[in-house]
């Protein structure tokens, strides 16, 4: 479960690369009731998304030559430079390197061995996002890979994260998450391989958020008339949920879900 208290490994921020960052605005306030809002002129088109007053994620413009529509999710980590060091270490790509963002804290942003991109934060002013875990905020996220066995071995090199490994299938293992610090109580995300039928038809490594709702099928409706592509309806998972998983009209993935309670 996420909180706002935030231990080193556990996702802390969240914000979306937009080719078309007012009409990404326009669809994710349709979506979750979202406020846009910008951080200021100095800020490069960056801004943040707020329900009830409180910052849920962040959007900005994309900025990285050839970078697609995609959502970033952050990792808390004490020390970016040492963090970076790991990555290098365990194999990945140090993409946009530890710098500092004003006063708010300092970012890195990498690429995993198998292909999939996340980023780390280092609070300063900034802890990370306000709110977690309730009605149209982040509430999971998931890693999409095509080596599960070498993605596991590397963010536990980087982020120590324990992991605790649930067959699906036959054919399907999904191994969720927590922080070094944590217990079953804090998992805050899973990894699984991409299916060979995903592959085929294009699917690539990929880190992905998932937001709660109060109601799947109506947020999926909503979605859905706003523009966006379901990619998995809306499905019951036993002791878990009813989630579904969509393309924004931009093509960024993101799923969503009302979870299982007691």
């Amino acid at each position: 479960m996420l909180t706002t208290t935030y231990v080193p490994g556990a996702p802390n921020w969240l914000d979306l690369g937009s080719p078309d960052t007012d009409a990404s605005a326009a669809f994710y306030s349709a979506v979750f009731g979202w406020e846009h809002q910008s951080a200021g002129p100095e800020a490069g088109g960056y801004g943040f998304f707020k329900r009830n007053g409180k910052t849920v994620a962040g959007i900005g413009p994309l900025t990285e030559e050839g970078a697609s529509p995609s959502w970033t999710v952050y990792f808390h980590t004490p020390d970016a430079d040492a963090t970076a060091k790991a990555v290098e270490q365990g194999g990945g790509r140090v993409r946009v390197g530890p710098a500092d963002v004003f006063a708010f804290g300092r970012m890195a942003a990498f690429t995993d061995p198998t292909g999939a991109d996340f980023a780390v934060w280092q609070p300063g002013e900034t802890a990370g996002l306000e709110a977690v875990g309730i009605p149209d905020s982040l509430a999971w996220v998931e890693l999409y890979t095509t080596d599960a066995a070498a993605a596991k071995a590397f963010y536990g090199s980087v982020f120590s994260w324990q992991t605790n490994d649930v067959p699906m299938s036959p054919e399907l293992t999904y191994t969720v998450l927590a922080p070094a610090a944590g217990g079953e109580e804090a998992n805050h995300g899973g990894l699984m391989q991409l299916p060979q039928e995903n592959l085929d038809a294009g699917s690539t490594p990929e880190w992905h958020p998932y937001f709660e709702v109060s109601d799947c099928d109506a947020t999926l409706a909503k979605a859905t008339e706003a523009g966006a592509t379901a990619i998995i309806p809306a499905t019951d998972a036993e002791g878990i949920g009813r989630f579904a998983m969509l393309l924004d009209p931009a093509g960024a993935p993101f799923a969503i879900i009302k979870s299982a309670t007691g």
